[in-house]
């Protein structure tokens, strides 16, 4: 890419930096919206939703029954890691009636990052399920809501059947802390499984 100066000739700027694609999945409630904009570094993009009546006897919404609005696409952010790297995240729609969008959100992703809610681990059965199958490599979030720990590590590995390699952290998604630490667990995870170099 070149810029052009007053007197109309070229020069050349730095190469665009390295892009990552990193999704951020679970079930509906887990806070993918929420941890999405904890980390971005710009204004998130989110395609919210009120709840409405259509959506009585579709969406499963025992456990969070106060929450009031609802992803419909997809939340989008952004990480500068240097002038050279930058990390884009994709959070996926939650409720089972939008998992068809999951399979284009994930073309070019390098890993991911699965969101878990102690009080409903079955939610975040089919995001587990997916990139498994897939061969992505992921870690597992599980969001603590305002510091609640119901279940310990050990039990929700033994929950969600996980790998023993499969990273888990367990934290507030709320606080840019720990939606960081999260991200560069994945990261190690990643160099760990030779996804990355």
């Amino acid at each position: 890419m070149a810029s052009v100066d007053s007197d109309l000739t070229p020069r050349t700027v730095g190469a665009a930096p390295a892009a990552v694609k990193i999704l951020v999945a679970g079930g509906f409630g887990v806070g993918k919206t929420t941890l999405v904009g904890a980390v971005s570094e710009v204004a998130p993009l989110r395609t919210e939703e009120y709840l409405t009546v259509a959506s009585v006897g579709v969406d499963d919404v025992d456990g969070v029954e106060r929450k009031s609005t609802t992803t419909v696409a997809m939340d989008f952010g952004r990480i500068m890691v240097s002038p050279r790297l930058v990390v884009y995240l994709f959070g996926t729609p939650g409720q089972e009636r939008f998992w068809f969008m999951w399979n284009d959100l994930v073309h070019g992703a390098l890993g991911a990052v699965v969101l878990a809610d102690t009080r409903r681990l079955e939610s975040s059965f089919a995001s587990i399920d997916f990139f498994e199958s897939r061969r992505i490599p992921f870690v597992v979030g599980v969001n603590c809501f305002h510091g609640r720990r119901d279940r310990d590590e050990g039990e929700v590995r033994e929950a969600l059947d996980l790998d023993p390699d499969v990273p888990l952290m367990m934290g507030d998604m709320r606080e840019r802390s720990v939606g960081r630490d999260l991200l560069l667990s994945l990261a190690d995870h990643l160099i760990r499984t030779n996804s990355i170099t």
